[in-house]
């Protein structure tokens, strides 16, 4: 897929074209990048050492997903990617922090005349999102970063759960493109905040993200979604070690407090949609 969405690529150091050599990306500066057994490229600028998804974190994330216990989140953002996006837009889907690519194949299965790019700041998770479907390329990447797209290029750019830089968000999307963020609710995964330890959804998250986004977009759409999911032990265990919960955690404590609960756990799920276009 890397063949197909080069043409949407910058060079990380200096801002170049990039162009498809045989097992390596290159600019015309002279910058390349290799293309991984695994079929991702690693277009980190420099060896500067960041926090990312462990291969245990990644592996729990996969089997929460592939499980589907999150599949109400992935149907409801491809149901407004096809409300939303406009046909008549050239350009790719980005996901930016996308993980595994579980949300952007079901985007991309809305959306059968777009091309996707996947990044995340994880070799792991970048890996499984190089297979998760066939119309996806991916990348390592730093969402805080200048993101390695050249200006006005996506058709449709979606945040799950994710790092939102909002004057890259804006640089990279073309005029009529769409803007899809998916956040965190209060109420979600609430009944194992005591249970579990997990993070409590941060008070004022709302008003940051419109803090972040409000110089760059206005809101075109946003709609709720809550569901009750039934976890059992292994969904539990999984879903602590996908993170960020996963982060600083002792393993033995979490599996004797998670035998502790009774299964399943119904556990809400609840998540707000919304999207953005350009502002004038």
């Amino acid at each position: 897929m890397l063949d197909r969405i080069v043409r949407h690529l910058a060079c990380p150091h200096c801002g170049a074209a990039q162009a498809m050599g045989e097992r390596a990306l290159h600019c015309s500066a002279g910058h390349s990048f290799d293309i991984a057994k695994q079929g991702y490229v690693n277009l980190l600028p420099g060896a500067t050492k960041l926090r990312a998804d462990t291969r245990e974190m990644v592996e729990a994330r996969d089997a929460f997903l592939s499980a589907g216990h999150y599949d109400p989140v992935r149907d409801a953002l491809a149901g407004l990617a096809r409300r939303t996006a406009d046909p008549a837009v050239p350009g790719c889907v980005v996901d930016i922090g996308g993980g595994t690519g579980h949300h952007l194949a079901g985007v991309m299965d809305a959306l059968p005349g777009l091309d996707g790019l996947l990044l995340d700041i994880s070799k792991y998770a970048v890996r499984r999102a190089a297979k998760a479907h066939p119309r996806i390329a991916a990348a390592v990447a730093d969402a805080w970063r200048t993101l390695p797209l050249r200006d006005d290029t996506a058709a449709l750019v979606i945040n799950t759960f994710a790092p939102r830089n909002g004057p890259e968000l804006r640089r990279i999307i073309r005029h009529g493109g769409v803007l899809l963020v998916v956040t965190p609710l209060p109420g979600h995964l609430n009944e194992l905040v005591g249970a579990l330890g997990l993070l409590r959804v941060a008070e004022g998250k709302e008003s940051r993200l419109a803090g972040q986004l409000a110089p760059h977009f206005s809101p075109v759409a946003t709609e709720r979604l809550t569901r009750t999911m039934a976890l059992d032990h292994r969904a539990l265990a999984h879903l602590v070690g996908m993170g960020p919960n996963a982060w600083h955690r002792d393993a033995r404590e979490d599996a004797e407090r998670i035998r502790r609960l009774p299964a399943p756990v119904r556990v809400t799920l609840s998540v707000r949609l919304s999207a953005y276009r350009l502002s004038a």
